[in-house]
């Protein structure tokens, strides 16, 4: 990743340089988790995906940008970071395809359907959402509104989720490895055929992420897939850690 600094920006060069995104520099900003979510997600041209708590944009437009053809409606809660996902769809020339909402994602079905997202629109959802306990709540607000999870905060976002995608629509999030019992529960209420994908930093360390994929009134028990190891015992990036994370390409969701 390349970094051109101004007084209150970024212009960090993600993918190989097949994007690059403005962000602030104090406050929350996206990272590999971003980039792994949208190479995770399936989607094909012409059909509708939605990047709920977008920031400015990563992951959606990851996605827009690996798979032609695509819509992409980025939902974000913070006006300031809205606007910036909507100039880096402008900064990317991906606008014909990608618009951004301002848009809290608790907010009621009317609130939705105004912004052009009626119940049953949409073929897939991305999200990562918040997931650190509010005991320990980061002291930069920006951060803290993108990373401190209530209670009731995924349950929240996957009735969401749920309520926006059409039939046998999928969900794709990222969350703490750690929380993965919770992801599951939370998805039973209107999701299945769970397929979990852990994440981990090397090949003898525990996994750091999670990415778990659904299917919208779908049954079936969850799969678990051979791990993704971002880097070599030495530290050097795995080879398919620098596909997805340099050149864009999609992670395999194949049971081996």
């Amino acid at each position: 990743m390349s970094t051109e600094t101004t007084a209150e920006f970024s212009d960090d060069a993600v993918l190989g340089g097949k994007l690059v995104l403005r962000q602030p520099r104090r406050g929350h900003r996206f990272g590999h988790d971003a980039i792994l979510l949208a190479a995770a997600t399936t989607a094909r041209g012409g059909e509708h995906a939605v990047d709920l708590g977008s920031g400015v944009g990563a992951a959606g437009l990851a996605l827009a940008r690996r798979i032609d053809g695509l819509a992409v409606t980025l939902v974000e809660i913070d006006p300031a970071l809205a606007v910036l996902g909507r100039d880096n769809a402008a900064r990317n020339e991906l606008s014909a395809r990608v618009r951004a909402v301002c848009l809290d994602v608790a907010a009621p079905p009317a609130d939705f359907a105004a912004a052009g997202l009626p119940p049953s629109s949409v073929d897939t959802v991305l999200m990562n959402p918040p997931f650190n306990a509010p005991q320990n709540p980061s002291p930069e607000p920006g951060r803290r509104l993108a990373r401190t999870a209530a209670p009731d905060t995924l349950a929240q976002w996957l009735g969401t989720a749920a309520r926006l995608l059409r039939g046998s629509g999928t969900i794709t999030l990222i969350w703490r490895a750690d929380g993965l019992d919770e992801v599951l529960r939370a998805l039973a209420a209107g999701f299945g055929a769970a397929a979990v994908l852990p994440i981990h930093p090397k090949p003898d360390a525990a996994a750091i992420r999670v990415i778990v994929r659904a299917i919208r009134g779908a049954s079936g028990e969850p799969v678990r897939l051979p791990a993704f190891v971002l880097a070599a015992a030495d530290g050097k990036p795995s080879e398919h850690a620098e596909a997805v994370l340099r050149e864009g390409a999609a992670l395999d969701w194949s049971v081996t």
